[in-house]
């Protein structure tokens, strides 16, 4: 459910982008970095939020694998543990063992 929110409001988004760009076609003065030209004025609105798109997912991108990395990490140290876990409780389970037969063998001898 949480995803067709995601698309239905993207979509809208984008529905409004572009009734946005039709509206506004008309020439204008774009001034680079090193010069200046002329270009209908759609065409700077779409570049314009197709960079912003690709610049915000560029840095959604690097945080999803810095998120990932570390996740696998605390996985693998979680899997560790539990195995370091689970052989200290094996250890203390055959030192209570014994613990048990020492005593049961001291109470048997007369």
């Amino acid at each position: 459910m949480k995803g067709q929110g995601y698309i239905i409001f993207a979509l809208i988004f984008a529905l409004v982008i572009a009734v946005f760009a039709v509206i506004n076609v008309d020439p204008v003065q774009v001034n680079y970095l090193f010069g200046s030209g002329e270009a209908p004025l759609i065409l700077v609105i779409l570049i314009s939020v197709l960079l912003g798109g690709l610049a915000t997912a560029s840095v959604g991108a690097v945080r999803y694998f810095k998120l990932k990395r570390e996740n696998r990490s605390l996985h693998q140290k979680l899997s560790k543990d539990k195995s370091h876990t689970s052989q200290k409780g094996e250890e203390a389970k055959k030192s209570e063992e014994t613990n048990v037969q020492e005593e049961n063998s001291t109470y048997k001898t007369p």
